[in-house]
């Protein structure tokens, strides 16, 4: 079986290919690589606890120059934001072991962004994407015993 390797998928509001398979409660996007259903990842995505911060992080990645970058912190993980031009935006991942940069354009990033809203609320379908990606957490190894 060969692998597949995406070195930068590339997604706007406007796709004719469906890319964004939802936004599950925990505010992660769950993307389809290239459109491909087979390949769909689960990009954290920004959490905030007041409106006043979510003002202030939109307002940072707002004035984000080319060659800069900003850190989502969340429990767990966290994400980076790369500014590669005025209107191109990368957040890396990683798929089968590759780094992967994902491409956006300011207006999807931002929309994107913009869930973190305290009243925000995800689709009844997405739900069940958060329960996916749990069961994916139980999936994984937690510790190793030497």
């Amino acid at each position: 079986m060969e692998a597949l390797f995406c070195l930068s998928p590339r997604y706007r509001l406007d796709d004719e290919l469906p890319w964004l398979e939802g936004i599950d409660p925990s505010r992660h996007y769950w993307i389809m690589v290239n459109g491909d259903k087979n390949l769909t990842v689960a990009l954290p995505g920004l959490i905030v606890s007041a409106k006043s911060e979510l003002k202030q992080v939109m307002q940072q990645f707002r004035s984000l120059q080319p060659g800069e970058q900003m850190t989502l912190a969340r429990i767990a993980d966290t994400c980076k934001i790369h500014c590669v031009s005025s209107n191109c935006y990368a957040i890396e991942t990683e798929i089968n072991g590759a780094p992967v940069w994902h491409l956006f354009d300011q207006e999807t990033l931002d929309s994107l962004l913009m869930t973190a809203h305290p009243d925000w609320q995800c689709a009844p379908k997405d739900i069940e994407l958060g329960r996916r990606l749990l069961l994916r957490s139980f999936e994984q190894l937690a510790a190793i015993k030497n």
